[in-house]
């Protein structure tokens, strides 16, 4: 039996077509303007419109008001793994940056008392950051942290990384963790905080840490541009 035939639409061959043209060339070239497009293409620019935002959305083009349409930089790349944001970024020679939002004491909630594997209404730590890299916001995390944590605000902000923080300061050593990875539309205040238009997809990753023995010591959910990043994980077979 041969394979059914599939109809694909003009604006996505167009797509195909503006991926090419841009295939190698260096972030920051601008591409030729829509109108251009339409007759190199041989098409309306409605449909070159619509192969552009998705474009756009994809990661391959950024749009500049008043200015044009570019090749974008490449989307950052996090391995998930037991390393940290700031450890990802570093490795591939880029420059991450974490702006503290808030760090308060809470009652858990019912979520946050299930994943941390406490009675509901425990008091925890909300450690809220906005990730970014050079000065450019990629992520908003949001993370919990039971136990006493004194100065945590402090300790935080003089070493960058929760992760070394966790470390350093409590003696909180992650040993293994595990991540689900869902699709997500962004809302009003992420938008805000990620200068990006409501309803842009995004990738929502929430994390539990544990430590050597099995306790749960970190519970993250992280909202990422997902015309930003792309996400790697690393297994061992035995």
């Amino acid at each position: 039996m041969s394979a059914p035939t599939v109809k694909v639409p003009r604006y996505y061959a167009v797509k195909t077509q503006i991926a090419e043209l841009i295939d190698g060339a260096p972030p920051g070239t601008a591409i030729p303007t829509e109108r251009d497009l339409a007759v190199r293409f041989d098409t309306s620019r409605t449909t070159v419109r619509q192969a552009l935002a998705e474009l756009v959305v994809d990661g391959r083009l950024e749009r500049t008001q008043g200015r044009g349409t570019f090749v974008a930089e490449p989307k950052v790349v996090q391995v998930r793994q037991l390393t940290s944001y700031s450890d990802d970024l570093r490795q591939q020679g880029r420059s991450p940056s974490s702006t503290v939002l808030s760090v308060t004491k809470e009652a858990a909630s019912d979520a946050v008392a299930a994943h941390l594997q406490l009675e509901p209404g425990a008091v925890v730590h909300r450690v809220e950051r906005l990730r970014g890299v050079a000065g450019e916001p990629l992520a908003h995390e949001v993370a919990w942290l039971p136990g006493p944590l004194a100065r945590l605000r402090q300790e935080l902000e003089r070493r960058g990384s929760l992760y070394q923080t966790m470390r350093e300061a409590y003696g909180m050593r992650l040993s293994r963790a595990e991540d689900t990875v869902e699709t997500a539309l962004a809302g009003p205040l992420d938008a805000q905080l990620l200068a990006v238009d409501v309803g842009l997809p995004m990738l929502l990753i929430h994390r539990t840490g544990y430590d050597a023995g099995g306790r749960p010591v970190e519970w993250t959910r992280s909202v990422f541009r997902g015309d930003r990043f792309r996400f790697v994980a690393v297994s061992s077979i035995d």
